[in-house]
């Protein structure tokens, strides 16, 4: 059985965790298939957006197979990727992660390595592993405090505490919270959106915004200037003014209400 699941759906990549008799947990084969398959997105010139969600309707990513964690610290991914296969991978390209269930310790870790998140009301948040003194070393650390500030990230770093998709909408892990079944539609509602848009502004943006962490505001100007200038001279957005000028504007995407 495949344990990461490939489709493309015109534009949009979506990855699938397909352990779902583990609750999608993370072994040494999940993690190398888990970096071959967002490195194939990346170089993909007509992919434009990656979803990644975990198979069943119970779990999302439960982190890491605790009961095989030695094969994951020493697979031929380890050091490029990281021990589950992601964290030190971009593909220069928007990621969405939609959450379904259990989404706790390396999972937790997995959803914020996308650039938001899309959780269903059944959704549960937590660093789990704190009970059995197993470190976050797929990027924890560092996400968690810049998604839902330090105050957040340390208390659930180090209390261990399971929260809801509710709680999680108001420490800012989450964007939006939909019915159970929802998040892998709501995602592919916006991945579809936002493949239609011109390409060039969109990665340089998302780069300039997550390359400002650790920059004064002046360096964070220059590094804007940098990346984003440029594609003012893209053919693509002079045709997005065009369109601008002379056709029908379409309505931008909306925040779903949530539960």
């Amino acid at each position: 059985m495949d344990r990461i699941l490939t489709e493309q759906r015109g534009p949009v990549t979506v990855l699938t965790v397909n352990r779902p008799e583990v609750h999608n947990c993370v072994d040494a084969r999940t993690a190398v298939a888990l970096a071959e398959a967002i490195e194939a997105f990346g170089a993909d010139d007509s992919q434009h957006v990656l979803v990644l969600t975990g198979a069943g309707d119970v779990s999302f990513c439960s982190g890491a197979d605790l009961k095989n964690v030695d094969g994951i610290l020493d697979h031929p991914w380890t050091e490029r990727a990281g021990p589950m296969g992601f964290a030190h991978l971009d593909p220069g390209k928007p990621t969405i992660a939609a959450v379904g269930g259990y989404c706790f310790a390396g999972g937790m870790e997995l959803a914020c390595w996308c650039d938001f998140r899309i959780a269903a009301d059944n959704a549960e948040f937590g660093a789990l592993n704190r009970r059995w003194g197993v470190p976050f070393i797929d990027g924890g650390t560092q996400r968690f405090p810049r998604i839902m500030g330090q105050g957040n990230a340390l208390w659930m770093l180090e209390t261990g505490i399971r929260i809801d998709a509710g709680r999680a909408l108001a420490i800012g892990l989450v964007q939006e919270v939909v019915p159970a079944g929802q998040a892998l539609p709501r995602a592919l509602e916006l991945a579809e959106r936002m493949a239609e848009y011109p390409q060039a502004s969109l990665r340089a943006d998302r780069a300039a915004a997550l390359g400002t962490f650790g920059l004064n505001l002046d360096d964070g100007l220059l590094l804007e200037t940098g990346r984003c200038r440029p594609t003012v001279r893209e053919a693509e957005m002079f045709a997005g003014l065009a369109r601008f000028a002379s056709g029908p504007r379409p309505d931008a995407p909306r925040p779903r209400d949530n539960p």
